[in-house]
């Protein structure tokens, strides 16, 4: 089969590897009809995740035809059009049993944290779905099955950038009224508005330095600003917001942009990328606020504003989404037409064009937002 593999810093290539076999009783193999090139997947060829190999299947959102099952598997069956959650997850931990999904205790011998599709040893060492095919493993628990009559555009976002932006906004506690403001304006920054809105919010910021961007968050009613615009971007929001917003949702993570200081450190393996967002935050929210940090964020991090948090009692809230919690819950809103994510796609490409969609996407070339990727 075809997939996208990783060959080092920056070097993504199409190949033609072997195609995946079941391997246990509850696994299923899944033709690919569409999948799509994550934010995250760009910390993966920058070099910010350890443990990937070269020749390793790159991509973690992904839906399809499930063309073979284990004989223990009874949620799906040949056939099934399926969208697959990011997270890798047994179903029966502790974690698992209490709604944490991905923070599996048994889908990854390799970390403390559950496994990923197609993220690097360290998160499990799973191949991912920027595939012709892909092997799903503990398909009794991960897999949704979707309407027919919805495209592939309307639900394959189900399986991370939904889930993630509108748990961002719900573990911020966004309620009706608030003042929110979104730092990046990525996919999952976008719907992190969309969601912010949903939730009642009665007045949105979003912060990116890109323009086309900010155009497209002003689509949605949100007020923009360039950070490169300001000399301190926290304190001018302090200042519109009158002492800041309720909760600020953090959607860049180690992509920010790095100090001359930050570069060296990253190098040195001291620092797991900038902390910029993580500063503007502690400045933007207001006392007794929330930050909720949905970013991906690397390693330990030196000088981190622990003190402007802790005398501001802001609450802090983080890490990998547990999906698969919210997939039946957006699905419903997709179907009754009470959400839609479509509007962020600005690529559809084939597979063999991948090198090229990771390329514009990483660059921001072309108006590129995000891009989904058709075997």
């Amino acid at each position: 089969m075809k997939a996208i593999v990783y060959e080092g810093i920056k070097n993504v290539k199409v190949k033609n590897i072997g195609d995946p076999q079941i391997r246990n009783d509850d696994d299923i193999i899944v033709k690919v009809t569409s999948t799509a090139i994550c934010g995250s997947d760009l910390h993966l060829i920058h070099g910010m995740v350890p443990n990937m190999p070269f020749g390793f299947v790159l991509g973690h959102e992904t839906m399809g035809i499930v063309v073979e099952a284990g004989k223990g598997v009874h949620k799906v069956k040949k056939g099934d059009r399926i969208i697959v959650p990011f997270p890798i997850s047994c179903g029966h931990c502790w974690y698992c049993e209490h709604d944490l999904w991905s923070q599996c205790d048994n889908s990854n011998a390799n970390g403390e944290t559950g496994a990923i599709f197609g993220y690097s040893k360290t998160y499990g060492g799973y191949d991912g779905g920027q595939a012709e095919y892909l092997r799903v493993p503990y398909a009794n628990v991960g897999p949704v099955q979707v309407p027919d009559d919805l495209t592939d555009e309307q639900v394959l976002f189900l399986t991370d950038i939904l889930p993630t932006s509108y748990w961002g906004v719900e573990n911020g506690g966004v309620k009706k009224g608030d003042t929110v403001v979104v730092l990046g304006c990525g996919p999952v920054g976008l719907l992190s508005v969309k969601w912010a809105f949903f939730h009642g919010a009665d007045r949105v910021i979003a912060v990116d330095y890109i323009d086309y961007r900010l155009q497209h968050a002003a689509k949605y009613g949100a007020e923009v600003i360039n950070f490169e615009e300001h000399e301190n971007t926290g304190e001018y929001i302090k200042e519109i917001t009158h002492g800041g917003a309720d909760v600020v949702i953090d959607c860049v993570g180690m992509d920010g942009k790095m100090t001359t200081f930050e570069i060296i450190e990253t190098a040195m393996k001291l620092q797991g990328g900038s902390k910029s967002a993580i500063e503007l935050a502690t400045q933007a929210v207001r006392k007794g606020g929330t930050v909720s940090m949905v970013g991906v964020y690397g390693a330990r991090y030196n000088m981190f504003p622990l003190g402007d948090f802790f005398s501001r009692n802001i609450t802090l809230k983080m890490g990998q989404c547990p999906a698969h919690t919210y997939v039946d819950r957006i699905l419903k809103l997709i179907g009754e037409g009470k959400f839609d994510a479509t509007d962020i796609i600005t690529h559809k490409l084939s597979l063999d064009m991948g090198e090229h969609g990771y390329k514009i996407f990483d660059k921001k070339e072309d108006h590129c937002i995000k891009v989904i990727l058709k075997p």
